[in-house]
C-alpha cells in the first residue's frame, strides 16, 4: 500500500513538472502569436514554482514577452511620430515592460549559470540577451525619466538603479560596459531624488558615482555633503560631515561654499575652540583671507580676549577697509576693555578714578571712538551694524554732551 501511495505522489509530482514547463510553451506560442497579456498571465505561475525544472528558460520567455510589448509601444509612438497623430497608446505598460523585460533577463541569466544535476554550466541565452540589452538598456533610462516626471521619485530611482548597477551583471560578460555617456547623469539623479526620499545612504552611494565625472562633480558633491548633514545621528557621522567638507575645501580652496559650510559648522554652540583652531589653520594657508581673520577675531571676542581680538579684526580690516563688520567689532572690543579697566582701577569704596587712571581708561575709549566712527562713515544708515549705542557709551563716558545727545536720539530708531 505504501509503494503504491509513494508511485503516486510521484506520478503527482512529474505531472505538476509537466503542467509547468507546459505554461512556458503556451505563454511561448501566446507571444509568437501576439497575444501578450494573456502569455503573460500563463506564464507568471511557472517562474515562482518549485516544479518549473527550466527556470532559465521561463525567465528568457517572460523577458521576450516583455520586450514584445515594450516593442509594441514604441511602434505606437514612432507612428504618431512620422504620420504626426495622436492615437493613444499605454505609455506607462511601454516603460514598465522595459523594466520588466530587463529584470526578467537578468533573473534568466543567474538561473542559466548554475550548474546542472551533473555539476556542468552550460549558458545558452546569455550571449542573445546580453547584445539585446546593450543596445536597448538606455530606455530602462526612459522608464525612470516618465516616473520622475509623473511625481513617483520611488519608482525613478528603482529604474534607474536598474539601469546602473545591471552594467556590473554577468549578463553582459564580454561586452565594454564602461564608456557609458550617461551613468554619471543617471547617478546624479538616483542621488538627487533619494535625498529627496530622506534615503541618504542611497543618495551618498550614487552621489559619489557621479562625482567621479569632473563635469559632475560640483552638484554630485552638494548632495554628499547634505546627505551627509542632514543624515547624521551621531557624533561618528557629524565627524564623517566635517571631514567630507574638509576634504572637498582642501581640492577646491576657490570654492567659496565649502568655505562657508566649515563656518556655518564651527559657528554651532560649543564649538569656539574647534573654531579657532581651524582659523589658524586658513590663516596659514592663506594670510591674506579676510573672514579667517574675522572668525578668528570672533572667539576672542567671545571669550573676553580684547587686545587679541582687536589685532585679529585690525588685520581682517587691513586686507578689506570696508569690512564694516570687523571695525565695528574691534570699537566694541576697545568699549568694552575700557569698561573693565575702569571698573578694575575704581577706588573699592567710592568708585572713583586718579587722574592718571582715567586718562588710561579715556585713551581706549578714544581708539574704540575712532573705529565706532568709522563703522558710521562706511554704513550711515546702520544696514550691517548698529554704531548708536556703542558711540552713545563712549561719548557719554568721554563727556561729549552733544554727541552723545545726538546718538542718544538715535537709540532704538533706524
Amino acid at each position: 500500500m505504501k509503494k503504491v501511495m509513494i508511485m503516486a505522489a510521484l506520478a503527482a509530482m512529474s505531472a505538476t513538472a509537466f503542467a509547468q514547463d507546459d505554461l512556458v510553451k503556451q505563454a511561448k506560442k501566446l507571444c509568437d502569436k501576439g497575444e501578450l497579456e494573456q502569455a503573460v498571465t500563463t506564464i507568471t505561475p511557472a517562474l515562482t514554482s518549485a516544479q518549473t525544472e527550466d527556470m532559465a528558460e521561463a525567465w528568457n520567455v517572460m523577458s521576450e514577452i516583455q520586450y514584445q510589448i515594450f516593442m509594441k509601444g514604441q511602434q505606437a509612438e514612432q507612428a504618431n511620430k512620422e504620420n504626426n497623430t495622436t492615437t493613444p497608446y499605454d505609455t506607462a505598460a511601454m516603460h514598465r515592460a522595459m523594466v520588466a523585460s530587463l529584470e526578467a533577463a537578468l533573473k534568466c541569466d543567474e538561473y542559466d549559470r548554475q550548474p546542472n544535476e551533473k555539476g556542468k554550466v552550460k549558458i545558452r541565452f546569455r550571449e542573445t540577451n546580453g547584445k539585446k540589452f546593450y543596445m536597448s538598456r538606455p530606455f530602462v533610462i526612459s522608464a525612470g525619466l516618465y516616473e520622475y516626471n509623473n511625481k513617483n521619485l520611488e519608482a525613478a530611482v528603482k529604474d534607474w538603479k536598474l539601469y546602473i548597477d545591471s552594467a556590473e551583471d554577468p549578463l553582459f560578460t564580454g561586452l565594454d560596459m564602461s564608456n557609458d555617456q550617461y551613468r554619471s547623469e543617471v547617478c546624479y539623479y538616483i542621488g538627487l531624488s533619494s535625498y529627496n526620499l530622506k534615503d541618504y545612504a542611497t543618495a551618498t552611494k550614487y552621489a559619489k558615482l557621479a562625482a567621479q565625472d569632473s563635469a559632475k562633480a560640483k552638484e554630485a558633491n552638494e548632495i554628499i555633503l547634505f546627505a551627509q548633514k542632514d543624515g547624521a545621528k551621531t557624533k561618528e557621522d557629524s565627524l564623517a560631515y566635517l571631514a567630507t567638507i574638509k576634504d572637498l575645501h582642501a581640492k577646491f580652496p576657490a570654492e567659496q561654499r565649502y568655505f562657508n559650510l566649515l563656518m556655518d559648522y564651527y559657528s554651532k554652540p560649543g564649538r569656539q575652540a574647534e573654531m579657532k583652531q581651524w582659523a589658524e589653520e586658513e590663516i596659514a594657508k592663506d594670510p591674506n583671507n579676510k573672514m579667517t581673520w574675522a572668525l578668528k577675531g570672533e572667539v576672542e571676542m567671545n571669550t573676553g580676549k580684547w587686545d587679541e581680538a582687536v589685532a585679529s579684526y585690525k588685520k581682517a580690516a587691513e586686507i578689506d577697509p570696508t569690512f564694516v563688520q570687523v571695525i565695528f567689532n574691534a570699537g566694541v572690543c576697545l568699549n568694552q576693555k575700557a569698561i573693565e579697566l575702569k571698573d578694575k582701577l575704581a577706588d573699592k569704596k567710592t568708585g572713583g578714578l586718579t587722574t592718571e587712571n582715567a586718562n588710561k581708561v579715556k585713551a581706549i575709549l578714544a581708539e574704540a571712538k575712532v573705529y565706532l566712527e568709522k563703522s558710521r562713515e562706511i554704513d550711515p544708515n546702520r544696514q550691517s551694524v548698529d554704531w548708536a549705542y556703542p558711540l552713545y557709551q563712549i561719548y557719554y563716558n568721554l563727556g561729549d554732551k552733544a554727541k552723545s545727545a545726538e546718538m542718544e536720539s538715535l537709540v532704538g530708531k533706524k
